[in-house]
């Protein structure tokens, strides 16, 4: 493994912790003097610039140099962080200074993820990026149950302004480390999946003006109807992410034997997820988008298994299939957008991605009590259960998917 994959994977996992450990730090700072009100005010204050401003940041992406892109958004987020531990030091919880603090961390994610993609195409070769994707994704699944510990900890030993001090050098980490990266691979243009006869391809990033690149980006992404079929069918798993977090628990503690029974399928999630990213790079999947669907498609499982109170073993054992689905499915999506997507639309195409997967979850969250308030909570789960596994098997009766074979393109150089 080359020196800049080894300097890609540390910068990226520093950032995978830090984020991790944000919303529990401020959920517990909030909570200690404020209410549930101020709670949501933060975390919302964090997500709507996310929202808003990732188009922008897929532009970005495609203009600018993707390390130095990453660099100055890891440095905006290690600055916001440092902010909100030095306010939280220093006193009674602001809610308002705190809302604020956390649309700059919104905005620092918007502008760092579209560019985090493209710099693993730019630094990986071609051969190597499932394995790089997989080995990020484990960093990630562990940042993501590591974490919440760690901050919880931290606020009952030191403070939640330690805990955002620690944040914040985890940024900082970040962008020191993945700054100062060069090209590790000679200079060679992607070679991007042949377009559909007649179709426009996207302009050259910086020969446009922001409008006009920004419409090239949607120009793009209707170029690969995989593409825009495989997002639409991810929205729907998002949002039926969002009903079973929502309604899990409440079957779990009505049905399955209290408390303790969502903890126990929650945990096998969790090593279902990190078992998936691990294997993904190792299973022999010849056609990764058929990976892709059926690892989404298994969400199905848990969805059901909840609305019909199957017993508790039961209940586990399909949400540990689920979530290996998603781990072993994320490697592998990424590894495709960044082999079939020319680099230079790379941003824009992915942040399309991202936004849907990002404002899907919130809405499922958002409508599961009232639906189950109407209807009950088996039928919102089997509904979504149903629209989750067609959604996402659907995508297999493109043409372009059953007939585009794998190969791999030379690495372009580093941006």
């Amino acid at each position: 493994m080359t020196s800049p994959i080894r300097r890609l994977l540390a910068g990226r996992t520093a950032a995978a912790l830090a984020t991790a450990l944000i919303p529990t730090t401020l959920t517990l700072a909030v909570v200690s003097t404020g209410s549930a009100a101020d709670i949501g005010i933060v975390l919302a204050s964090e997500l709507l610039p996310m929202l808003l401003l990732l188009p922008v940041a897929g532009v970005v992406a495609d203009r600018h140099p993707a390390r130095r892109v990453v660099l100055a958004a890891d440095l905006v987020r290690a600055a916001a962080q440092a902010a909100t531990g030095l306010l939280l030091l220093a006193g009674p919880v602001r809610i308002d200074w705190l809302a604020a603090l956390a649309a700059v961390t919104g905005a620092g994610v918007a502008f760092g993820t579209p560019s985090a993609r493209t710099l693993v195409a730019a630094v990986v070769p071609a051969q190597d990026r499932l394995r790089v994707n997989s080995r990020l994704a484990v960093a990630g699944g562990l940042a993501q149950i590591a974490g919440p510990a760690a901050a919880g900890g931290m606020m009952l030993a030191l403070g939640a302004g330690w805990s955002s001090l620690l944040t914040a050098a985890l940024f900082a980490a970040s962008a020191l480390t993945l700054g100062g990266l060069r090209p590790a691979v000679p200079a060679a243009s992607a070679a991007p999946a042949a377009a559909p006869a007649g179709a426009p391809a996207a302009a050259p990033a910086g020969r446009a003006g922001f409008a006009a690149e920004l419409r090239g980006g949607w120009a793009e992404a209707r170029r690969h109807p995989w593409f825009l079929a495989n997002v639409l069918a991810h929205g729907v798993w998002h949002l039926a992410a969002g009903l079973l977090l929502t309604l899990g628990p409440l079957i779990a503690v009505e049905s399955l034997g209290g408390a303790g029974s969502w903890v126990v399928i929650a945990q096998a999630g969790t090593a279902g997820m990190l078992a998936g990213v691990w294997a993904s790079g190792r299973l022999p999947i010849r056609r990764p988008l058929y990976g892709v669907a059926v690892g989404a498609a298994a969400q199905a499982l848990p969805l059901a298994a909840l609305a019909l109170r199957l017993p508790l073993a039961v209940t586990a054992a399909a949400y540990c299939t689920a979530m290996f689905g998603l781990g072993v499915l994320s490697p592998l999506w990424e590894t495709e957008l960044q082999r079939r997507i020319p680099l230079e639309a790379l941003g824009r195409v992915g942040s399309l991605d991202t936004l849907i997967s990002f404002a899907a979850r919130p809405l499922g969250l958002a409508v599961a009590a009232p639906l189950a308030g109407v209807t009950g909570t088996a039928a919102p789960l089997l509904a979504a259960a149903v629209l989750s596994a067609a959604a996402n098997l659907g995508v297999l009766l493109l043409p372009d998917i059953r007939r585009q074979p794998v190969e791999q393109e030379p690495a372009p150089a580093l941006r």
